[in-house]
């Protein structure tokens, strides 16, 4: 990996994507774990009025991903679309930080988070685009490192989020420093992010009207697809849901769950800088299934384990899981639809309805039928049956414009 991160920071463009993708790693573990700390405690959501806005925000997350999508497949407009992404975030961190009223958390959420969201995939589109024309394990080594960097700062910062968030009074500091981190980002892109016209990448424009690229990203033959990898990262959200709850049940409390955390982060970043030396050489969908059966393994032995020492086992078996899905599934997604790479990273967004609806499914029949026990075990029940239709269809029904794996 030595050679991988020299090669990327001697590259102006390649360079810039890394320091945004940790920039990006910083903001998602500063506000993911705390959100719903923030708008149920301190601006007193109730928690189905909390509910309602993540539905309503992950509806506009994927629409403005699929619009900003289209739109840099159709014109030059990259580096506008990643400048809009980075100054939402900007004024999101201010307009809490600085009003700090409920409605204020509202909009900055329902809006203003969503469309910075979409900053994720433009990163990947672009790295796609540029590394293109290096051999196909250079790419996937450069990909893997920047993919790394996102979740490096979940094992440093998110630690110290915990020791800094002592009161309930105090998570409003989330935002005074997501603030700070658009301010970085927005010198990152106007300072280092070329202009369309003389990017150091070639692309083929889609020649599609918008209509037309709606209906290449929602064909059957696509869309089944995206729903089916969706299905695959409904494991990890499984986890993330019951984890937490499984812990208490067992007696153990909120430091036990950060060091687990923490540990899990740790091997799946280690993961995913080790894959990239070897994923030339194995076919794109047995990682996919490895990663799969070795996740599916880690939730079902999840709730029998959480009250043994064998329990930080787990945080091995479930972080390195979670990086063979994760990083194909990245790859799989954007070559659905051949060298459209805007749309491509679209795909990234649509897959979370996919995600999210069967997670709340599962765990609200699960939860009620027989406990957090049942919803981990049905969780990798959905992920098996989801990877074993994913292997059926690119064998039997391969696609004539996808790099099959």
């Amino acid at each position: 990996m030595t050679a991988t991160f020299r090669t990327i920071w001697s590259d102006q463009t390649l360079r810039m994507l890394l320091i945004l993708t940790f920039l990006f790693g910083i903001f998602t573990c500063s506000i993911g774990p705390f959100q719903s700390l923030v708008g149920v405690r301190h601006f007193g959501l109730s928690d189905p009025a909390y509910a309602a806005l993540l539905m309503a925000a992950l509806l506009v997350s994927i629409a403005v991903s699929v619009g900003i999508g289209i739109v840099t497949d159709q014109r030059p407009s990259r580096r506008g679309m990643a400048f809009f992404a980075v100054l939402s975030l900007l004024l999101g961190g201010l307009i809490v930080w600085v009003f700090d009223t409920p409605a204020a958390f509202v909009l900055v959420h329902l809006l203003l988070i969503p469309v910075a969201g979409t900053l994720f995939g433009q990163i990947f589109a672009v790295t796609r685009l540029h590394v293109t024309p290096r051999p196909e394990a250079e790419r996937n080594a450069i990909v893997s490192v920047l993919r790394a960097a996102m979740g490096i700062p979940w094992v440093f910062v998110l630690p110290l989020w915990s020791l800094v968030l002592t009161a309930d009074a105090r998570l409003i500091l989330i935002y005074p420093v997501m603030a700070l981190l658009g301010l970085a980002m927005l010198a990152v892109v106007l300072r280092d992010w070329p202009p369309d016209s003389a990017a150091p990448w070639t692309e083929v424009k889609s020649g599609l009207g918008f209509r037309a690229s709606i209906r290449e990203m929602t064909a059957r033959p696509v869309m089944i697809r995206v729903m089916l990898i969706g299905a695959l990262h409904a494991g990890g959200a499984i986890a993330g849901v019951i984890l937490g709850l499984l812990f208490a049940e067992a007696g153990r409390g909120a430091d036990q769950l950060g060091l687990f955390f923490s540990a899990f982060v740790a091997f799946e970043v280690l993961t995913m800088l080790a894959v990239g030396a070897f994923a030339a050489r194995l076919p794109r969908l047995v990682l996919l299934v490895a990663g799969t059966a070795t996740y599916a393994l880690f939730l079902v032995l999840l709730p029998l384990l959480v009250d043994t020492p064998w329990l930080w086992a787990l945080s091995l078996l479930g972080g390195s899981g979670g990086a063979l899905i994760y990083l194909p599934a990245l790859g799989y997604l954007q070559d659905l639809l051949g060298r459209r790479a805007g749309a491509g990273a679209s795909l990234l967004a649509l897959q979370r309805l996919s995600s999210d609806g069967l997670t709340a499914a599962i765990y609200a029949f699960g939860a009620w039928a027989a406990g957090y026990w049942l919803v981990a075990v049905l969780g990798a029940a959905a992920t098996l049956g989801a990877i074993a239709t994913v292997a059926w269809l690119d064998r039997t029904h391969p696609l004539t414009d996808t790099q099959t794996p």
